[in-house]
């Protein structure tokens, strides 16, 4: 029986996490000073020290097998590794095992079977071989139906990945909506997925702006009315001009080509992480006195 006390006392001694240490204790049979060598020998100490760091670069990804697709984000430390082969060969290793699970989110990807282990365990390993600190987050699974089909883009080596779900069969409709939302980047795919606090506030701030360019109150609202109505058709998918076609909408050329858009997500590398903000003349300085 490994006590919670043992398991403790190693974490504080590795850093690694509470699970990752009571394996290694399990492993060992509850002696710390063979968990330790355990846990570097795995590469885990090495990970786990890594931890802290800002990882903000990497690659956005999607895998599709049948009627199933999978889009999700590694990320790394540096803009190099990301562009690194065998980082590349990392990504899509855990894009097949998460795809061949039943992972709905994050945490289940991490414990999808590879062919040496986990997910997870096959990040420690890319973190041992890279030397960067490499983390998985935004796991999006999709299904279809038979009557449906998958479009999917990724631009600039994944910099930018779209997936789309549209009914019909129409692959090049599927794929030009895919670019068209790399361009573009909508918020929401039609008016009625437009989150309602969002509205409500953007609204809010339109009549601020009409009251104080000095219009009179009585035609403030129709006004409002008039500017809601346009920004909504700048961050709806279905409603913005089609980047190859200005004369009509997305939706237009969806339903001019028989397929209707069911659904689509958009990820960009690093959205959402607070980015390391380099300091030259701290480097240089640094650099001196070392």
């Amino acid at each position: 029986m490994i006590s919670a006390a043992l398991v403790k006392e190693l974490r504080d001694i590795t850093g690694a996490g509470m699970m990752d240490c009571k394996k290694a204790l399990v492993e060992t049979n509850g002696n710390i000073e063979e968990a330790v060598t355990w846990l570097r020998e795995k590469g885990i100490m090495k990970a786990a020290k890594k931890e802290n760091r800002i990882a903000a670069e990497g690659v956005c990804a999607y895998a599709i097998a049948g009627n199933k697709a999978i889009v999700y984000e590694v990320n790394a430390e540096t803009d190099f590794v990301a562009k690194n082969q065998k980082f590349l060969d990392y990504v899509n290793e855990i894009g097949h095992a998460v795809l061949n699970s039943d992972a709905k989110n994050d945490e289940e990807a991490l414990e999808a079977k590879t062919a040496e282990g986990t997910v997870k365990d096959l990040i420690i390993a890319a973190i041992a071989t890279i030397g960067e600190k490499i983390s998985l987050r935004r796991v999006n699974v999709f299904t279809k139906t038979d009557s449906q089909i998958f479009g999917a883009y990724s631009h600039m080596g994944g910099r930018i990945v779209v997936l789309s779900v549209l009914d019909g069969d129409n692959a090049e409709v599927a794929k030009d909506i895919c670019m068209h939302v790399a361009a573009m980047s909508p918020k929401y795919l039609d008016r009625s997925k437009v989150d309602a606090d969002f509205l409500a506030n953007e609204t809010e701030i339109l009549r601020q702006e009409t009251l104080n360019e000095g219009k009179p109150e009585n035609i403030v609202d129709k006004i409002v009315v008039g500017k809601v109505q346009k920004m909504l058709k700048t961050i709806c998918l279905v409603d913005q001009m089609f980047v190859k076609n200005q004369d009509i909408t997305v939706g237009q050329y969806a339903k001019d080509n028989k397929s209707n858009i069911v659904t689509y997500i958009r990820l960009e590398v690093g959205e959402g992480i607070e980015k390391k903000k380099d300091d030259f003349a701290a480097e240089v300085m640094a650099a001196v006195n070392n």
